[in-house]
């Protein structure tokens, strides 16, 4: 890639991260919000007769709410950040990426929604426990899983941040 080319990938990479900023989160609760709960709704009625109301189930008088912290736009962002944040990804393998991330995370998301909402319906003592495990540090872990499994499965080589940093300063007034 020339250089030409390389400083232009850095300025739209980090401007799409910027533009997809600016209105925050509700990008994604609007994008995957219907995306999570339906399938979760499906997964809860193999199990139980419950009522779908927008985003909340009903099951045995009880509302499982799936909230915008649910559906975990910021780890979606994140995503995003790390895949566009590398250097020197051809445009169809960045798609084949995001697509991979954001649909290992979804499917990832709906399983562990499933398993809560089911652990409340059930009163299950350790479902305060589960629920403040996931929500503190569960889905920053599956986050750095899937990221993990990208490096490997697409054979990255560049640092997120910091290959295009080392670029930038080795082409700045500041080495001189």
């Amino acid at each position: 890639m020339g250089e030409k080319n390389r400083l232009w990938s850095i300025v739209i990479r980090y401007l799409i991260l910027v533009v997809i900023a600016i209105p925050g989160f509700n990008i994604f609760y609007y994008l995957f919000s219907p995306g999570t709960v339906l399938p979760v709704y499906w997964i809860i009625n193999l199990f139980y007769s419950p009522l779908l109301l927008d985003t909340s189930i009903l099951v045995n008088g009880m509302y499982i709410d799936i909230i915008g912290a649910c559906v975990a736009g910021a780890a979606y962002y994140l995503l995003i950040i790390l895949n566009l944040s590398v250097p020197s990804i051809g445009l169809h393998k960045r798609i084949k990426m995001l697509i991979f991330a954001f649909a290992s995370f979804l499917v990832i998301n709906i399983l562990r929604i499933s398993i809560l909402g089911i652990m409340f319906v059930e009163g299950s003592v350790f479902f305060d426990f589960t629920h403040k495990l996931f929500w503190y540090i569960g889905t920053t872990i599956f986050v750095i899983v899937i990221w993990f499994a990208e490096v490997k499965i697409f054979k990255i080589k560049g640092i997120p941040f910091y290959t295009d940093l080392k670029y930038l300063y080795r082409k700045s007034f500041l080495k001189k």
